[in-house]
């Protein structure tokens, strides 16, 4: 399960990036994170702009609403998503996890 902690400005979970895949995708769980390849190349931010952008079309929600908060320069990322219920997150997470 992915963990997910409250925070003043939202909600936070971990998310454990892939960069340089051949596609966009989730692939499960990793150590108590979200797991994600994506086609971007970890080079001047592209593949933090990616993810954002993959996770708002994920979760549903506008690319303002979520924010990179430690994990900048590493593959394991903590996102943090204003927003939303713990409710609501925890249901997108696990449709993502399992269709």
């Amino acid at each position: 399960m992915i963990a997910i902690r409250e925070t003043s400005k939202g909600l936070s979970f971990d998310v454990r990036v892939v960069p340089g895949a051949s596609k966009n995708e989730a692939a499960g769980i990793r150590d108590d994170a979200l797991k994600i390849r994506l086609a971007a190349p970890a080079v001047e931010g592209k593949a933090n702009r990616a993810c954002i952008e993959f996770l708002a079309g994920l979760l549903g929600v506008r690319r303002s609403a979520l924010t990179i908060t430690a994990g900048e320069k590493s593959r394991r990322k903590t996102i943090t998503v204003g927003g939303m219920t713990r409710r609501e997150l925890e249901t997108r997470l696990q449709e993502v996890i399992q269709p």
